[in-house]
Formats: structure tokens, sequence, C-alpha cells
């Protein structure tokens, strides 16, 4: 029996149940559009994680308190007196710019409009270090971090938020945790999403932050410290000049091990990295789990059809047919099955695809989700796997029916 031959017997005998392959079709269509759809929503999420990361900057190094050594007890605060000795020291050559900041959690609000927001206290070169642009007014300075003055530079999306717009609010008044503070500028849009969106954050004098906002610890504590190197390639300089000063000033003994972490792009990137594989796995098995379901669907109906048809294949075989033409036949059904159902969840897949992407951008989250050609073929080979591994048992249970056994069936 040639290929050809095979595949018109196995279209015949689908169409003559129609409603029923269809049901057993469309768990094959499901299954392979979940995993193209999840795959791609993964990877695209990988893909927009670790472009949001590299828009931070190759020459940023984060200082953040504690360690994830066990022998770390206590480790202490970081303070503005870190920043300083940073700033100052002879010994950091490779630094151009040090930005402690101070994070505290309150209410903005203007006139009817107001909402629960992250403040960020800052000093004047946190500009610099982050690249920030200013569309109008000015960015905090100096004589106002000294004075601890009432001012604030807002982002243009909170400015859109609160105020209806973001050109020509300098001046304007808002009130910050109860207190007003005079808007001085404004930022230039950059972009980006809900992991790091300059265009959300509301900047306030670091001095002005630790007195107005909620914090523990040392009085001149920061949440972490920003260094900005002056060449990027000398990365790994930069940080052993940063550990030695921050030793030096948290008199940590020789052996002893830090109390700080330090943190440049290639960390993030690489712990995004590990996050997002994980993801893409775990979406992916879901999707892999609906396609088991559509290839169960798959073996019971050649169950039921392999009963069905059990006089047709004693006549077959008493009229020569071999197992192996048995065997292939029910088998060839079985995969046609799993791969018409392929080809259409191939379609819904990226049907979901383009709609979530949609849907992600309407709502604020660029997420440039595209089907991607390995998650078409381990679709596609995954399904007709699950049409030959499924269909198997029912097309060899086919073959192995004794003729006169099958003729007597009733």
């Amino acid at each position: 029996m040639n290929f050809f031959l095979n595949i018109k017997e196995a279209l015949v005998s689908l169409t003559a149940n129609k409603m029923r392959s269809l049901l057993t079709i469309l768990g094959i269509v499901i299954g392979v559009a979940s995993v193209i759809a999840l795959l791609s929503i993964g990877e695209s999420a990988g893909d927009s994680i670790t472009g949001e990361i590299e828009n931070i900057g190759t020459n940023v190094i984060y200082v953040m308190r504690g360690n994830d050594s066990e022998n770390v007890k206590n480790p202490k605060d970081l303070t503005l007196r870190d920043s300083q000795a940073l700033a100052t020291s002879p010994r950091t050559t490779e630094i151009a710019y040090v930005a402690p900041v101070f994070t505290g959690r309150t209410e903005i609000s203007h006139l009817d409009q107001s909402r629960e927001s992250s403040i960020l206290g800052i000093s004047p070169d946190y500009q610099f270090v982050q690249n920030l642009t200013i569309a109008e007014g000015s960015f905090i300075t100096g004589a106002q971090v000294e004075g601890r003055s009432a001012v604030v530079v807002l982002g243009p999306n909170i400015a859109e938020n609160l105020m209806g717009r973001s050109n020509g609010i300098v001046g304007m008044t808002v009130r910050i945790g109860g207190y007003p503070f005079r808007i001085v500028g404004v930022t230039e849009p950059k972009g980006g999403s809900a992991f790091n969106n300059p265009d959300n954050n509301i900047y306030i004098p670091i001095s002005t932050a630790q007195v107005r906002l909620p914090r523990s610890g040392a009085p001149d504590r920061v949440q972490y410290i920003l260094v900005s190197m002056a060449n990027a390639e000398n990365a790994d300089l930069a940080i052993r000049q940063i550990r030695d000063v921050l030793r030096t000033t948290h008199r940590i003994p020789p052996r002893s091990p830090d109390d700080f972490t330090l943190l440049n792009q290639q960390d993030f990137l690489a712990v995004a990295a590990t996050i997002t594989n994980v993801l893409t796995i775990f979406l992916g098995g879901i999707g892999a789990i609906s396609l088991l379901v559509g290839g169960i669907g798959i073996m019971n109906i050649m169950l039921v059809s392999v009963t069905e048809r059990t006089r047709e294949i004693g006549l077959r075989k008493a009229l020569g047919a071999r197992k192996l033409d048995i065997l292939v036949q029910f088998l060839t059904e079985s995969v046609l099955l799993s791969m018409i159902g392929g080809a259409f969840g191939i379609g819904l897949g990226w049907v979901i695809s383009v709609v979530v992407s949609q849907i992600a951008a309407r709502s604020g989250t660029p997420l440039d989700i595209a089907v991607t050609l390995n998650s078409v073929l381990l679709a596609t080979l995954f399904s007709a796997a699950v049409g030959i591994f499924f269909g198997y048992y029912p097309a060899n249970r086919a073959a192995s029916l004794a003729p006169v056994e099958a003729l007597r069936y009733e």
C-alpha cells in the first residue's frame, strides 16, 4: 500500500465522521496554539526585560546594602557619608558620578487627582548617571539639596496623569505626603515599561526626602547608590575601587566578607536571563499539557474507530492485508488528525500573539510578540509526535486482531 493511497483512505475514514474528527482536531488546535502563543509571549517578555536593562546603560554600577553571605550579620546601612567618600576619594579614579538614592512611598496629589507613588530623593548627579534630559525648567540643584527645598521634578507620564499635561506646569504646586512642593522641572520622555520607566518617576532633593518621607536606620541612610564609570571597559577596576573605599568606610576587617553588594548591567542581565528562561519553560509546559490532552483525545477516538471497524479489519486481513498495512493505515489517520490540528493551531497561535501584543501596546507595556520559527517547528514536531505516540496503541491493537475473531465481531 503506497503513501498516497494511505492518505486517501485516511481522509475518507475521517470525513465519514466529520463532527467527531472536528472535535478531535480542535483539541490539537488548542494545544498547538497554546504552545506557540505561550512560548512567543515568554520569549518576547524576556527580550523586553533585557532591553529595559540595557537601556539603563553599560556604565552604571548599583551599590546595595547587605550580602548573601551567611557570615554577614547586621550589615551597615549605606549612607550619604559612603557616597561622599566614593565621590571624593583619590582612589576612585574610574568613577565619573556618584548618586545616592533615598526612596519612599507616599501620596502625590494635585487638585482632585491623587495617587500612591514611589518618590525618589536624589542629588544633582543623578541626572548625569541616568542620562536624563529636562524638557522644561531645571533639574534638582545642589543649592536645593543644601536648603532642603520643597521642590519636585516630574516625569512626563506622572505629569500628564496629575496635571492633564506635561508642559507649562513649572511653578505649579503639588502635594507630596500632604506637604506642598513646587514643580521646577519636567523630564523628556524616554519610554520604558513597568520594570524601568523614568517617565513615571518623581524626583525631590535627597535631603528633603530624608525629612519628609518615612525612614528607618541611620539619619543619613540611603537605599542604594548609583555609580557611573568614566570608562565602561574598566568595570572590574571600578568595582575594585568602590569595594576598597566602602570596606574602609564600613571598617570591615581584611578577611571578613563585604556587607554590601555591587551589581552592574551584566549581573542584572544574567539574573533576567535566568528568570525569563524559567518563565518560558513554565509557559511552554502549560502549552504542552494542553497538547497532551489533545493527544489523549486522539487515542480515545482511534480506539472507538478500531472498535467500530473491527469487521472491516477482519475482511481486509482475510483478503491478504498484512499486519503492517493495518498498522500504517490507522497510524496515518492518527498523524493526519494531529497534523491538520497542528496547521490550524499555528494560525491560531499567531492570532493570539498578535492580539496580546495589541493589548500590551494599548496598556502602555511595549511587548512586541513575534511568532518565532523555533516555536512553530517545536509545536509542529510535537504535534506529529503526539499523533504517532497516541495513535500507535490503537493502530497496533487493530493490526493485532485475528481475522476470524474480527469477522465474527458484532
